[in-house]
């Protein structure tokens, strides 16, 4: 397995007030805080399953938290320990079974993380054994006297860092820096970097976001509240895609098996279609093209059936916390016809997207015997996708 994410959602923070309880699992904008914070590892393609660490007396709360959430990723949650460190220690044992190459590990209590968190952890890890998100120190910091609210000095903020997670480690090398600080009788711990340090290794920092940030105080959650209350984004991209006819008994587009006289040619399934949808969702999110992220220079690529792409763009769009509005595809060819089978194309994508049949349009149109369509060398589809952000 590739990788794992373990959320630590065993604590108990006082600082939040009584007004909100376990803060995890209190509400901000109708979810609870853990539910936010696991929904992007849920989404992403690159995270294959999801631990999560809960405390002992915490098993009603967290059924509650994740009612409705069905994800196959979902592991079944374990018990923690007394401290934040015996309980990713716990995790990571947990997971051991799956023998993942790299683990992300991040507090239930940020309800915030991007997916450009995510992937920056994920690419550091390509050169180091460890990595953690993190942002710059900007203020000025003093050095208070114990007791009192004295100021002994300031201390010098260059080349300070507010560690953050989620922290990234090669799965191997992180579990056995916890078994070896378990063993050397040190819980003082307060990060996994610090263990990973403790350990010898080296840990990389990447550049986080202000919005990741983690809830501990009663005005945290008022911070929340305000993020999720802000007006959505919505976004919109466009895609076009063009294939060429070939020897053959049938096309695929949107995902059907179109009985014809010739196939498309290319290193796929060809589904022209579908092509053309896969890149205007990615171009909703300015997040490249199919491309990019399936290079046609890889053979694990070749033949391979379309949906596999258009899975991977809805999944991009999860991460980002979006949600696809409506999709509009439209297939310019003389031959075959359309109309016959526009609602199974329909439904077909509609299944794929995760999303009503009725915000899936499916379109055809000749170029009146003009350019190659028109000669039927070939088919051009183009689509535009409706994402909203926030």
């Amino acid at each position: 397995m590739d990788a794992v994410a373990i959320l630590v959602a065993a604590g108990r923070g006082s600082r939040a007030g009584d007004l909100h309880g376990v803060k995890q699992y209190a509400e901000i904008g109708g979810r609870s805080v853990l539910a936010r914070a696991m929904q992007p590892f849920l989404a992403h393609p690159f995270v294959e399953a999801v631990q999560v660490v809960i405390h002992s007396d915490d098993a009603d709360l967290y059924d509650q938290a994740i009612d409705g959430i069905t994800s196959g990723k979902l592991l079944a949650s374990i018990t923690g320990g007394a401290t934040r460190q015996q309980s990713v220690l716990a995790g990571l044992r947990a997971v051991e079974r799956l023998a993942p190459r790299v683990v992300l590990i991040h507090d239930a209590a940020r309800p915030f993380v991007a997916l450009q968190d995510m992937e920056s952890v994920r690419a550091a890890l390509r050169d180091h054994i460890g990595a953690i998100t993190a942002v710059p120190v900007v203020d000025t910091l003093k050095h208070g006297a114990a007791g009192s609210q004295t100021i002994l000095g300031t201390v010098a903020r260059e080349n300070l860092w507010r560690a953050q997670t989620p922290q990234g480690f090669r799965y191997q090398d992180i579990l056995q820096a916890h078994l070896q600080a378990a063993a050397s009788g040190r819980d003082d711990f307060t990060d996994d970097a610090s263990i990973a340090e403790a350990a010898g290794f080296s840990v990389a920092l990447v550049e986080g976001s202000e919005r990741n940030f983690k809830i501990t105080t009663p005005d945290d959650f008022k911070r929340a509240e305000r993020m999720i209350e802000m007006p959505a984004e919505f976004r919109t991209g466009t895609g076009f895609d063009v294939h060429k006819f070939d020897a053959g008994d049938h096309v695929w587009l949107c995902g059907v098996k179109v009985p014809h006289i010739a196939t498309l040619s290319g290193h796929s399934d060809a589904d022209v279609a579908m092509h053309a949808l896969t890149d205007a969702i990615y171009g909703a999110i300015a997040d490249g093209d199919i491309g990019a992220h399936f290079p046609p220079s890889d053979p694990q690529w070749k033949g391979a059936a379309s949906y596999i792409f258009l899975e991977h763009a809805r999944d991009r769009v999860k991460a980002r916390g979006g949600k696809l509005i409506n999709v509009d595809v439209t297939m310019m060819c003389e031959a075959p016809k359309i109309g016959p089978h526009r609602d199974a194309m329909r439904a077909r994508l509609a299944e794929i997207l995760e999303i009503d049949i009725d915000r899936v349009a499916v379109k055809a149109t000749t170029t009146e015997q003009l350019g190659f369509p028109g000669r039927r060398e070939g088919i051009a589809a183009m689509a535009s996708a409706t994402v909203r952000l926030g």
